[in-house]
């Protein structure tokens, strides 16, 4: 049984920790729902519509958890010519499509020259794309790699045209867990670090959490408090999103057998959690990718407003074996069907399409 909690007041982690694992479910997500209408009152639920292009599979950092990277002599890695990425973005655009995802796997050669030029090929040619992209670990390896700082390569970047960064990369901000699941990846500070650094220079991110690997609850709400204070002091999270690990043709359940898939029930769960807990970040993600459409909608009653990307194309959690799909008709009547106000929206989450 759960201690009595305040909602009108900020939940501390034990607090949070006592809900996480005491709370009965509809309790939790009744507690979620009060605190997301508090935010969203205008019972608005947004989309976007988006396309992933990762402009490459080729990645030196292997992680257990991945299905999608390549080695670079392996005989399906590649890198996407202009004419290749040009093609997507102009299926995306014949869609009504406004952003693209857009990140690869850790290339060990490509320096900063090599992504300004994309970046700069893709604003200049189409500039009502938004361009989301490249994840903190691919940050900090173009500085390394290029012998620059953090914050270099995300002027150089922001002056040729990007947008904004994913926050891809973040699994389970506990450097224990990461150690065992990424050994070769950033930690815990470096990924702050740099969503500080954009931040600084206007730069708007979003904040994830990969959960239900080797992670203890206490790991997860260690992970919510870091994005909160980093929120506190720089406002610049639009987003949060969390899924659960996909473990389908990865090495890391070979590695770890004690690895259990992860239930819908925990899924809603952390989501009513991670609601209440990161008061200053104002938008959440339904994960249908992963989750599926009948529990992404579920979602919208547990806390989160917004239904993510149409997702034209996915592949690294596809190549993991979650292969769900959904168009933007679908999403428009998933969200009606909850008594919900369906609305098309931006990377900055402006809205640009009401169907109600």
């Amino acid at each position: 049984m759960t201690k009595r909690i305040r909602l009108d007041k900020r939940l501390s982690k034990e607090e949070a920790l006592d809900l996480l694992q005491n709370a009965e479910l509809l309790e939790l997500g009744k507690m979620a729902y009060e605190k997301k209408k508090e935010l969203h009152p205008k019972g608005i639920t947004t989309f976007v519509v988006d396309r992933n292009i990762n402009y490459t599979n080729i990645c030196w950092v292997d992680c257990d958890f991945c299905a999608f990277y390549r080695h670079e002599k392996d005989e399906d890695a590649y890198i996407l010519s202009y004419e290749e990425i040009d093609q997507k973005i102009e299926e995306l655009l014949a869609i009504g499509g406004t952003q693209i995802l857009f990140q690869g796997g850790v290339h060990p050669k490509l320096t900063i020259e090599w992504y300004e030029d994309l970046v700069e090929h893709i604003h200049k040619k189409y500039p009502q794309i938004t361009i989301h992209g490249f994840s903190a670990i691919e940050i900090d390896y173009i500085a390394r790699r290029s012998k620059i700082s953090i914050k270099e390569v995300l002027e150089r970047l922001k002056a040729k045209g990007l947008s904004s960064i994913p926050g891809a990369g973040a699994e389970i901000l506990s450097d224990r867990v990461r150690d065992l699941i990424s050994p070769k990846k950033i930690d815990k500070d470096v990924w702050l670090k740099v969503h500080e650094e954009a931040h600084k220079l206007g730069i708007k991110s979003t904040a994830t959490m990969m959960y239900g690997t080797l992670e203890t609850d206490e790991e997860i709400l260690e992970h919510l408090e870091a994005v909160r204070n980093l929120q506190d002091k720089t406002q610049g999270f639009r987003a949060f999103i969390m899924w659960s690990f996909q473990g389908k043709n990865t090495a890391l359940v070979q590695k770890y057998p004690e690895i259990q898939k992860q239930s819908s029930n925990r899924y809603l769960r952390l989501l009513a959690i991670a609601r209440l807990f990161l008061d200053n970040v104002k938008n959440i993600q339904s994960s249908w990718v992963t989750q599926g459409s009948y529990i992404g909608q579920m979602a919208l009653l547990f806390g989160a407003n917004d239904l993510g990307s149409t997702m034209m194309e996915e592949n690294v959690v596809a190549a993991a074996g979650a292969k769900n799909s959904m168009n933007q008709a679908q999403m428009i009547e998933l969200i009606k069907d909850i008594g919900e106000k369906p609305a098309k929206r931006n990377t900055a989450y402006e809205i640009l399409e009401t169907y109600f």
